[in-house]
């Protein structure tokens, strides 16, 4: 499947959707880039994983999956020589606690879908790890009680922290050293215990300076009796950060010793992360699985767009059992292009294992190629016509094009002279169909619904237009071409029926009788004003002709809508119609469709004789007889001539 294919028929816009429902970034980065498949086999375990997810949804919607939430960079981190950190142990932990609760979800559920509940065995639970984690690690550090020297070396921490604090707060409450600290606060620089002096009784109190304020009015002093304490909380510190990282090591043995069972659970956490969300958005579309074939056999029943949700209209539609090619026509607007884009759209849904939003009973085709050509698809870029780039696209189809591909094409041989688009048209989807290709095209052409319906292999179908609210129904029809619904339309809006009847005889060059649809009489004497203005006006032109076309008898005429010459024999009558002899054949014109080419006085003499040219050499022998004596019974037979 090409990319231009996914994006003409936004499958992107379905992955991305059905991606929301990811809880892990690698679930939704899997759903981003499904593919379709064209093996069989797989598509339907695809299908019925899904299947088998939706129904434990159905049951309990809420399946304890975790997010992971860092877990693989975790995992990632490990056999490098350095210790995870305690936030990370609680990740795992949490991790660990999802792991057991999913198991036994999927304890119960073993009868409904047994294939997604088998994945869960892979599943370790890991009890001893998950223990000594929340064991050593709480509130986010490690706990007091890790280890007997961590305990030992806490309390003496907290021993001597509370002695260093009072001998402090001495030099606080001393009268002798009130008069030198700016305030009667006990700060902390640098993990060591000052009091705040002002800067003009620096050498008043023996001891550190370990900073100023912004200021530089006051000095924060470590006094020189408190130092000892300090020095010794220090050391006491360090072994206490010694033996936390002691520990941190011990743990992280631990999971590297498990870090093959934990891979394996992320992995069946990540699965089961995109099955569900395969589900839930199978759910959101109500959508369902499928039968699958590679027998060119589509059957969409009550199928919709997922995209429209709750606006599509249902499609009705089978190929490939009695016809291989369907060729849909009617008005603009009908929802033409949106059916053949739903069937290329479901398509590639199932064969990435989606579930589609059909009806039960609905099968699909596994194809090769799904190649399509929609919309203008113009490139600015390289300054080409509509018509070009459709022909460069459909050139590139030709190519692919085999027995195992659905060939999809919109308003086919558009965008140029009607006659030859209508005959490219033709030809096209007569070659797409001798390559074996399955074939949905859209056309407003009428001939190729007459080429459809005489055609083996092809299949009329049509957009259903209700003409009593003048709108489409999106509906598709087989087996009937679509209709221009302009006559109907200009019909129900109230153009006189004779009107309609006259457009339909110019149009298609056959007689069809359209009658009132109104009762009312006034309405209907309405509707005869349109007609008694027309005639009106006709009498008029009669009574007021303007002068026609005047022509002499002799005179070369050219006949424009024939391309040929004649002579005039006679003329004009009261409606301005010559009769006009054309190689020895007279025919009647009206002046309008005459064109004066040489005048008679040009091609002959004043006192030519113009018999010689019009009368047979027998009404000229007969004439010159009856000039020279009466013949009983004899006549000159001129109107076979004319």
């Amino acid at each position: 499947m090409n990319q231009k294919t996914m994006t003409v028929l936004e499958f992107n816009r379905i992955k991305e959707e059905a991606s929301q429902f990811a809880l892990t970034d690698s679930g939704k980065n899997s759903i981003l880039n499904l593919t379709p498949s064209q093996n069989l086999g797989q598509i339907r375990s695809w299908l019925d994983e899904v299947t088998e997810a939706a129904a434990i949804m159905k049951k309990s919607s809420s399946v304890p999956i975790s997010a992971l939430n860092g877990i693989e960079i975790i995992l990632s981190m490990l056999n490098k020589g350095a210790a995870l950190r305690p936030e990370h142990f609680r990740k795992l932990a949490d991790f660990l606690h999802t792991c057991t609760k999913i198991k036994r979800f999927m304890k119960d559920k073993e009868s409904i879908a047994p294939r997604v509940a088998a994945y869960v065995y892979v599943i370790e639970e890991l009890p001893s790890l998950l223990e000594e984690i929340e064991r050593c690690i709480r509130n986010g550090g490690v706990d007091d009680y890790a280890s007997k020297e961590l305990s030992k070396i806490r309390k003496q921490i907290s021993i001597l922290d509370d002695r260093l604090k009072e001998k402090v707060y001495q030099f606080l409450k001393s009268a002798k050293y009130k008069p030198y600290l700016q305030d009667a606060i006990v700060s902390e620089r640098s993990g060591r215990y000052v009091i705040p002096v002002k800067k003009e009784y620096k050498g008043k109190i023996k001891g550190t300076v370990l900073d100023t304020s912004a200021s530089g009015s006051t000095i924060y002093v470590e006094p020189e009796e408190v130092i000892p304490y300090q020095e010794q909380l220090q050391l006491l510190k360090s072994a206490e950060e010694l033996e936390v990282e002691k520990i941190l090591i011990y743990l992280t043995g631990l999971v590297e010793e498990k870090q093959e069972s934990i891979r394996l659970s992320i992995e069946t956490m990540i699965h089961y992360d995109i099955l569900f969300a395969k589900a839930k958005y199978s759910l959101s579309i109500d959508g369902r699985g499928v039968e699958i074939n590679e027998d060119h056999y589509i059957c969409l029943k009550q199928a919709k767009h997922p995209l429209l949700g709750s606006n599509a209209v249902p499609l009705n539609l089978e190929l490939g059992k009695d016809y291989y090619a369907l060729v849909i026509t009617g008005p603009n607007t009908g929802g033409k292009t949106v059916g053949i884009k739903t069937v290329g759209l479901l398509t590639l849904m199932v064969q990435s294992g989606l579930h589609i939003p059909v009806a039960d009973g609905s099968h699909i085709c596994v194809f090769q190629h799904i190649l399509v050509d929609i919309g203008d698809g113009q490139s600015i870029e390289q300054s080409l016509s509509t018509f070009s780039s459709h022909i460069r696209n459909i050139i590139s189809i030709l190519k692919d094009a085999n027995d195992h591909s659905l060939v999809i094409l919109d308003e086919l041989g558009s965008g140029t002279d009607p006659a030859e688009g209508m005959g490219l048209a033709t030809a096209l989807l007569q070659q797409f169909y001798r390559k074996g290709a399955t074939i949905l095209a859209t056309t407003h052409y009428s001939e190729i619904k007459e080429f459809a319906e005489q055609t083996e292999g092809f299949m009329n179908g049509s957009m259903e237009f209700d003409l009593e609210t003048l709108k489409p129904t999106y509906r598709l029809i087989i087996g009937k071409g679509g209709e221009s619904q302009a006559f109907a339309i200009a019909l129900k809006l109230g153009i006189h029926p004779s009107i309609i009847q006259e457009a339909y005889r110019i149009t298609y060059k056959e007689e069809k009788i359209f009658t009132f649809g109104e009762t009312d009489p006034g309405k209907i004497r309405e509707l005869e004003q349109q007609i008694a203005i027309n005639r009106y006006a006709r009498r008029n032109k009669k009574n007021h002709r303007p002068k026609a076309n005047s022509f002499s008898q002799g005179d070369n005429v050219a006949i424009p809508s024939t391309g040929e010459f004649g002579i005039i024999y006679k003329g004009p009558d009261e409606a301005g119609n010559y009769i006009v002899q054309v190689q020895g054949e007279k025919r009647t014109y009206n002046h309008k469709r005459l064109k004066l080419y040489i005048t008679a006085a040009e091609l002959y003499p004043a006192d030519y004789d113009f018999d010689i040219i019009f009368e047979t050499k027998e009404n000229r022998k007969t004439k010159a007889l009856m000039e020279k004596k009466h013949v009983e019974g004899l006549v000159i037979d001129r109107e076979s001539q004319e």
